[in-house]
């Protein structure tokens, strides 16, 4: 004998699971300022007076946009998840037309839109995290170890454009971000 989930049950489970992949997404913001702390650690920690052996630190440098690139992809598949269930949920609340007749938060724009507007400040608050935290390792390069920063150095101009470019696509991301169909 089988048994059917019914739709309740189902829009529970698919609610939760978006409840998880939102937590994810704002763990990832303290994932990245964790690793940008510690290549921040390093850089001052092998600063040319400590009398130690040479550092390669242009490959010490290249982790802040390896970091960077890290959060945006990370980022991506979460908006991507989080808008594969929100259509599944919006999907569970038309059955039986009664996204009509009840509130329906993933059907109703008025409510969506609301929803996408404040998880914008995550994006935000991504693109300053990854801007400034390029700067600050670049700035670090520069004044710890300016032997090593040099305007034709691959790896400083590899940490400058990958941080454009990487606070540019996090400050796009929310045009992937889950729309209802609109009524007519």
């Amino acid at each position: 004998m089988t048994s059917k989930v019914d739709a309740n049950y189902r829009y529970i489970a698919a609610a939760n699971e978006l409840n998880v992949r939102i937590a994810q997404r704002q763990q990832l913001l303290a994932l990245y300022t964790t690793l940008v702390l510690g290549l921040l650690a390093a850089l001052v920690a092998f600063r040319p007076e400590t009398g130690g052996p040479r550092v390669p630190i242009e490959w010490l440098i290249m982790g802040f946009p390896v970091a960077s690139l890290c959060l945006v992809f990370l980022n991506y598949k979460t908006e991507l998840a989080l808008t594969n269930l929100r259509n599944f949920l919006a999907a569970l609340e038309r059955l039986g037309e009664a996204h009509l007749e009840l509130p329906s938060y993933n059907t109703d724009p008025s409510w969506a839109d609301g929803a996408n507007r404040a998880r914008r400040f995550h994006d935000y608050s991504a693109a300053l995290l990854v801007g400034s935290s390029n700067a600050l390792g670049l700035g670090a390069l520069w004044r710890i170890h300016p032997g090593f920063f040099s305007w034709d150095s691959i790896s400083v101009w590899l940490t400058g454009l990958t941080a454009i470019g990487t606070v540019a696509v996090l400050l796009w991301m929310p045009r992937w971000s889950y729309r209802p169909a609109r009524r007519g």
